[in-house]
């Protein structure tokens, strides 16, 4: 045996002689239960000692009846007198059973005692019920298992010794000492079946209580992502819109032309704005509904690079000038990867539309080594120029939606006064 099984073993000894917790107080249904059952037996006791003085136990060797008549009444010599029952003991010996789950071990100890104290010739069936009882119950409810154990092999081995003369009025195969072993063994397997069953429940709560974080966990995940993916979807169009209607609004009287085409703009990106909405919500409606993902529902397909040059039309009808170098190879982006990409310059091209009017913006997208590559620039925006507040929320699930992949997001000021975006993803292998 190595060191650690030896560990383990006396661990395991040492919790065997340790106390269980305290078990919880005692109902009053509980009590009165016990009070009830030690009453009864007191009672069935006292009858039989009463009805029954010659109900001991038999005397093996001895042919029925094993005691000699009781000599007739005379002159100073009341009836029955030699056999009179010892009706204090009688009374003592099933009352402590009414302790028997709050002090077990004490109340088996004395119903046993008070047992052996009236004697083998006046021991009566009830009496080896009431330690049956008492021993049941030490096994049972005792803190101490081995000191229950204890007890009851040395209970065991005194009633042996103390009725080892006598059959008491039981099936013939079984003796004293032979029915309170029984009673403890029984004892040790329902304890042993409560303690399993309690560890199951408590497994069972576990899982349960396991099972939902994990769902409060989902759900906010799930939250995050909806918000993230509405973020990027209505910031972006809804910043157009709104820069375009202000020019509109500014140059309606003197130029109606450029004020249409602002309105346009407009129209076009609430069209956007819509289209991918749509999507979002429809992608959302679908596990209720059971409907799948395709040209039939009125769903478009997610954004990607390929609607690369639409975003930047909408962005240059703004009044950002973006200059766009792409250089990827031929190979197919995975969608995921292709929709984060777009997302990327997305949320680069609004936040330089909302924080830096005036400003022009370069987007370089290609492949280094084993990575893709997406990096935005601007030249950051005039000082009078009003610039809109953020809470940094898009970058934060930019980070998050590129971290999904194992890529990273960079973004800070340059050193000219623009700002700079950069995203490395993993180049997909197919």
């Amino acid at each position: 045996m190595d060191t650690g099984e030896w560990r383990v073993r006396r661990q395991q000894l040492r919790d065997a002689f340790r106390p269980e917790a305290r078990p919880a107080p005692l109902s009053y249904r509980e009590v009165g239960a016990d009070v009830a059952l030690a009453v009864l037996l007191t009672v069935i006791a006292l009858i039989v000692a009463a009805r029954y003085p010659d109900s001991g136990p038999v005397t093996i060797g001895q042919d029925f009846p094993a005691r000699p008549e009781p000599p007739p009444p005379g002159p100073g010599i009341p009836d029955h007198e030699t056999y009179a029952a010892p009706w204090p003991l009688v009374a003592l010996s099933a009352l402590p059973l009414a302790a028997r789950r709050r002090y077990p071990l004490a109340a088996f100890a004395a119903v046993l005692v008070v047992a052996l104290a009236i004697g083998e010739d006046r021991t009566s069936w009830i009496n080896v019920l009431t330690c049956v009882v008492g021993a049941y119950s030490a096994v049972m409810h005792s803190r101490y298992r081995l000191r229950a154990m204890v007890v009851l092999l040395g209970a065991a081995v005194l009633a042996g010794i103390a009725f080892r003369d006598t059959e008491p009025v039981l099936p013939g195969w079984s003796s004293p000492a032979v029915v309170l072993l029984v009673a403890g063994v029984l004892a040790g397997l329902v304890r042993l079946w409560q303690r399993q069953l309690a560890a199951s429940r408590g497994r069972y709560a576990h899982l349960q209580q396991a099972q939902g974080e994990a769902t409060r966990r989902a759900v906010d995940e799930e939250r995050s992502r909806i918000a993230a993916e509405l973020h990027d979807v209505v910031t972006h169009n809804v910043s157009v819109m709104v820069i375009q209607a202000g020019a509109a609004r500014k140059v309606m009287d003197a130029a109606p032309e450029r004020s249409k085409e602002a309105l346009l703009a407009v129209e076009a990106g609430g069209r956007a704005a819509m289209a991918e909405l749509r999507h979002v919500m429809g992608l959302l409606a679908a596990p209720d509904t059971g409907r799948a993902d395709s040209p039939a529902d009125g769903l478009e397909p997610q954004p990607g690079l390929g609607q690369l040059d639409a975003l930047i039309e909408r962005v240059r009808a703004a009044g950002t000038p973006v200059r766009v170098t792409v250089g990827l190879p031929p190979d197919p982006l995975s969608p995921g990867v292709d929709l984060a990409a777009y997302r990327v310059v997305q949320e680069a091209l609004t936040n330089t539309i909302k924080h830096a009017p005036g400003a022009d913006a370069t987007v370089a997208i290609g492949r280094a080594d084993d990575h893709l590559e997406i990096e935005i620039i601007d030249t950051g925006g005039s000082r009078d120029a009003p610039q809109a507040d953020g809470n940094g929320r898009g970058l934060i699930g930019l980070r998050e939606r590129i971290a999904v992949y194992g890529g990273e997001l960079t973004a800070g000021p340059t050193l000219t006064g623009g700002y700079r975006i950069k995203a490395r993803i993993p180049w997909p292998t197919t």
